[in-house]
């Protein structure tokens, strides 16, 4: 069942259009159509609904927090290195919103920091759509792109990334949502959470998230989740760790696609809850939630680092200054298909 609300006032004078969609078990989750925003997800848990999603008190205070709390970014996730790169031997300069140097998440004014348009809706989705100009956060081409959440019978929630550009561009889609499976008010960080990850790589990076070396094999390390193991077990024993006060990396997957076997698992602090992650995405980046003290909550306080992990599914950072991971995506060609697409599946234990 799917119901819309306008709430509060947005930053261009109109209300916010708040989605909520619900499935016969009792799970809900809330959408914003500002920055097409997961903004809730509440899962029935020994019949309980339990807020596993990080957010904020209103919709509108989701505008002045920092830390992108399950906004959809773009053009380029993640981060791009001083703010430029060499495109079919040109140079596009970009905004630089990170230090004042980098671009993140698409910049000052990437695709969280704008309105998109209810374009479509059915009894379990709705998709959120938004017209990139030629020029945007300083990428070439005009992009149409879409987003579509759904809410699924199994407790699980898709979300599909499409796009279509008249110009060779960047484009790396992602959401941007932080986890904490105990409850998002919940004293216990997200430490204490088991990971499992299908992952044999990860990429370093320097103290401002920018890949520094080659990937690296995550074996003899702490970057190590093949097998499911505790976030604390090895936090912070890597210098690669140590550089970005814990887990901020992106993992290249052994595998893509919808599947049988899930590229990531992610168990609660207390075992009564589970995310399988399913994506034909190549990479995976892991943030612990390093930063995040500071940040509204849902309760008129703030979080504390660690509250929250995101599980951002993407290519990898940094790819329109590296051509040799172009075979991983993130270089969108003038009239191909961009599609990409995640499933987050919670289940009780």
């Amino acid at each position: 069942m799917i119901s819309i609300k306008r709430e509060e006032v947005a930053p261009d004078g109109k209300p916010f259009q708040v989605v909520e969609i619900s499935n016969a078990n009792g799970m809900k989750i809330r959408l914003s159509d500002w920055g097409a925003t997961w903004l809730s997800c509440r899962i029935p848990v020994k019949q309980q609904l339990r807020e596993v999603v990080l957010g904020c008190e209103s919709v509108a205070q989701h505008i002045a927090q920092s830390a992108y709390l399950g906004a959809s970014v773009g053009r380029f996730a993640n981060r791009i290195a001083n703010a430029e790169f060499i495109l079919n031997g040109k140079r596009y300069s970009l905004d630089a919103n990170q230090q004042g140097k980098h671009q993140l998440h698409g910049g000052s004014s990437g695709f969280a920091q704008q309105r998109w348009t209810i374009t479509d809706q059915q009894h379990d989705s709705v998709q959120f759509s938004l017209f990139s100009a030629d020029g945007d956060q300083g990428f070439p081409g005009n992009v149409d792109a879409k987003v579509r959440f759904g809410l699924r019978a199994d407790n699980a929630v898709l979300v599909e990334y499409s796009a279509l550009s008249d110009q060779d561009t960047p484009l790396n889609l992602t959401n941007h949502a932080y986890f904490n499976l105990d409850g998002e008010s919940a004293d216990q960080s997200i430490l204490q959470h088991r990971l499992k990850l299908q992952a044999d790589y990860y990429l370093p990076v320097d103290n401002a998230g920018i890949p520094n070396a080659p990937l690296k094999r995550v074996e003899n390390s702490g970057f190590d989740f093949r097998q499911t193991k505790l976030i604390a077990q090895d936090f912070l024993q890597d210098q690669d760790q140590k550089t970005v006060a814990g887990y901020d990396h992106a993992f290249l997957l052994a595998s893509q696609g919808i599947g049988a076997e899930a590229q990531a698992e992610l168990i609660s602090g207390n075992g009564d809850l589970s995310l399988k992650v399913f994506t034909d995405q190549p990479a995976i980046q892991v943030y612990s939630g390093n930063f995040l003290a500071g940040t509204p909550n849902r309760t008129c306080g703030v979080y504390a680092n660690h509250a929250g992990i995101a599980l951002e599914t993407q290519a990898l950072p940094d790819t329109p200054n590296h051509p040799e991971w172009f075979k991983y995506g993130g270089i969108s060609k003038a009239g191909e298909p961009y599609k990409k697409t995640t499933l987050f599946l919670f289940a009780s234990r």
